[in-house]
């Protein structure tokens, strides 16, 4: 069964200029296997979409595989206090549209109140948020596609610090049993 997801509206961001923290130690280069700690500005078509400044930092591992690859890359080698913009292609960014990815699924199988063209849902078996994309008689047709599919992404970003990764704990070990008699 689908639930209804709301995605809301960002306020409006002047800049990235409240993004002002910076880690003590401003030699550390941002590198794989390094925390890395950012405010970003995403905007689409020069619409904000998403913003954490004035927020808690987007914080990931490089090389982590958190991130989009491509804004891993181009991030690559940058301080903190330093400031990039990114452009990504579609390709690079959440790739472009499938047609595979639209599927028809009975009228009954959505809620009421989310049978409407842009209606935003979300599913236990699915990992994204799912679009209505047309109204038909008697089914709904989804679009299971990256809502930033086909567009091109400009990040405005702000590296707030670049630190060496804590360790991964060691799991603890624990005795093999024997079947030899003592």
């Amino acid at each position: 069964m689908f639930r209804i997801f709301r995605i809301l509206p960002l306020t409006a961001v002047i800049g990235l200029a409240a993004a002002t923290a910076v880690a003590a130690d401003d030699s550390a280069v941002i590198a794989d296997g390094m925390l890395v700690s950012v405010a970003y500005v995403l905007s689409v078509d020069g619409e904000i979409v998403e913003s954490n400044v004035d927020g808690e930092p987007l914080v990931y591992t490089q090389g982590g595989n958190q991130v989009l690859a491509a804004l891993e890359a181009e991030l690559a080698g940058l301080r903190a206090g330093e400031e990039k913009s990114v452009e990504l292609t579609p390709a690079e960014g959440y790739g472009e549209i499938s047609t595979d990815a639209y599927q028809e699924v009975p009228l009954d199988m959505i809620p009421e109140s989310a049978r409407q063209v842009g209606a935003m849902l979300q599913s236990p078996d699915f990992p994204g948020p799912i679009r209505v994309a047309e109204i038909k008689e008697e089914a709904i047709v989804l679009d299971f596609n990256h809502p930033l599919a086909g567009k091109a992404l400009q990040f405005d970003v702000t590296v707030l610090s670049v630190e060496e990764a804590p360790a991964a704990p060691v799991p603890a070990l624990a005795p093999v049993p024997t079947d030899t008699p003592q």
